[in-house]
């Protein structure tokens, strides 16, 4: 008996934590927005708002995988290296000081032409 009231207060205190930390960590794309398209010729940014909470650090960007930045300022944009013509996945995940993500990110998906 006393196992399982560890187990259902271990799986309830879990919840509320990471739920906490979920209300607390958030990454926005101001753009481009998810299902974006993007000129192969031009100049593309991703503009970014994130609010970092408990066990993040700052934030990481990845192009199809590939991380291409480490973003240390919390709002702004940074200007992407030219992308080649199709389908491509932009994320941002928090991470922490060690740069692990700590499973907190946000992704859009964006055709290049």
């Amino acid at each position: 008996m006393r196992n399982l009231n560890r187990l259902i207060f271990a799986v309830v205190f879990g919840s509320v934590v990471s739920t906490a930390f979920a209300a607390e960590n958030s990454v926005t794309f101001i753009s481009p927005q998810d299902g974006a398209m993007l000129d192969a010729m031009a100049e593309n940014k991703v503009t970014y708002d994130v609010t970092v909470g408990p066990g993040g650090d700052h934030t990481h960007l990845f192009v199809d995988g590939k991380q291409v930045a480490v973003l240390r300022e919390l709002k702004g944009s940074h200007t992407l290296e030219a992308l080649s013509p199709g389908k491509h996945e932009l994320c941002i995940k928090i991470v922490n000081k060690s740069h692990t993500p700590i499973g907190f990110d946000k992704c859009v998906h964006v055709t290049v032409k």
